[in-house]
């Protein structure tokens, strides 16, 4: 049986301003942030100043910290940080810089170009973790610089490892640097305390989605990638696993967990659970973290057996010019307490060690934003996976949702 309730639809239009309009916020994936940047900083000045194009996801970087870059240089600087409401949109930004579009051939087989001019590339842009093999693949980036990177060293293996990639954009611990992690997030349990009170228990890993008593009171991702990979963090595996039609139990237990679902989304799952609709939701803990302080009734937690987790990169677009000012940027949001003011001020994680106390955290998102080693090592980015693994995910998830 479909577990997406098609007549759920109507009811969200009609409450829409409770939430923010879209929250599908990771991977081929991805979507919106629901931070606001706090404010646009535009230097404009003369031909001779140093400049700065940023192409950053919304709310992913706070308008201060570019505020006290600016202040940083001393000499005046023109910078242009331009916030992008998806990723998705800054991945076509990098395909059309690439690949400036063209007019029809006007049957002689001459194509002329679009537009007035060739636009200007930004310096650097946003890109997710999960988008990096096809950017690489398609050459719309360029290695990083190291000698550059004054901060590169203070990022852990784990972090440096990420984007070390070969060139068609696979996980190479001798590859070159594509990117620069400078925040991430996870995905995440959300539910109704008041709901789970009355139960006696509270969820603390993936297994309680499994629990008689929240049997059509669940809503999950409407990703293959996040769905089929939680079944196998239950079941002992990897979110990357490549031959899952070799996974005993998997395809038993998903048509298990598919009893639970009341429906699938990855952009409308929050309002119901405000509501009272549901009372358990999957998400990411972009969407999460700025929702819980508004609706106390609400909780979260990272489930204990491990999760998915995204990383925010730093990119430099293939044709932008080489100077310093975009390594410099880099290394300035690898401060330490910059790195703080990032994860304090958008409610995210950072990939840089920094002195972060409960009591500088609001109390509903110290379960997400305070670091838990133990939870963060069982823990997996979601790597490319090939053609037909990606296929046996696909069809396997469509079969499930019936």
């Amino acid at each position: 049986m479909n577990k997406v309730r098609t007549p759920l639809l109507p009811f969200f239009l009609l409450r829409v301003p409770l939430i923010a309009k879209s929250m599908d916020r990771r991977s081929f994936l991805l979507g919106v942030s629901t931070l606001a940047v706090s404010q646009l900083l535009i230097s404009c000045g003369s031909k001779n100043q140093l400049k700065l194009r940023v192409q950053v996801l919304k709310g992913s970087i706070p308008g201060q910290i570019v505020d006290k870059f600016d202040r940083s240089l001393g000499a005046k600087t023109d910078l242009k940080f331009a916030p992008i409401e998806q990723i998705k949109d800054i991945f076509t930004q990098l395909q059309d810089w690439h690949e400036p579009k063209t007019s029809n051939t006007w049957g002689w087989g001459i194509s002329l170009p679009l537009g007035k001019g060739k636009k200007e590339v930004a310096d650097l842009v946003t890109l997710g973790d999960f988008w990096l093999k096809a950017a690489i693949e398609q050459k719309l980036i360029q290695p990083m610089e190291l000698e550059q990177l004054k901060q590169w060293g203070i990022l852990d293996q784990r972090w440096q490892n990420l984007v070390k990639r070969n060139d068609q954009g696979n996980l190479d611990p001798q590859g070159k640097v594509w990117g620069v992690p400078y925040r991430w997030g996870s995905t995440v349990i959300v539910y109704r305390r008041d709901k789970f009170q009355q139960l006696g228990w509270e969820p603390r890993d993936w297994g309680d989605l499994w629990k008689p008593e929240v049997r059509s009171r669940v809503s999950l991702l409407d990703q293959p990638r996040e769905v089929i990979g939680l079944v196998l963090k239950k079941l002992g595996k990897s979110y990357n696993t490549e031959n899952i039609d070799q996974v005993p139990s998997l395809e038993s237990e998903l048509q298990a967990l598919n009893q639970q679902v009341k429906f699938y989304s990855s952009n409308s799952y929050l309002e119901p659970l405000t509501m009272g609709d549901t009372w358990l939701a999957v998400g990411w803990s972009s969407d999460v973290s700025s929702v819980l302080p508004r609706y106390p009734q609400l909780a979260a937690v990272i489930p204990q057996s491990g999760t998915a987790i995204w990383s925010d990169l730093w990119v430099h677009p293939t044709g932008a010019d080489k100077n310093a000012l975009p390594y410099q940027w880099i290394d300035f949001c690898l401060q330490p307490e910059m790195a703080k003011e990032i994860v304090l001020l958008t409610k995210s994680n950072s990939p840089v060690p920094s002195k972060i106390f409960a009591a500088d955290i609001q109390e509903p998102l110290q379960k997400l934003l305070l670091d838990n080693p133990e939870v963060f090592a069982k823990s997996e980015f979601l790597q490319p996976l090939s053609a037909s693994a990606m296929k046996q995910y696909d069809s396997l998830f469509t079969k499930i949702k019936g």
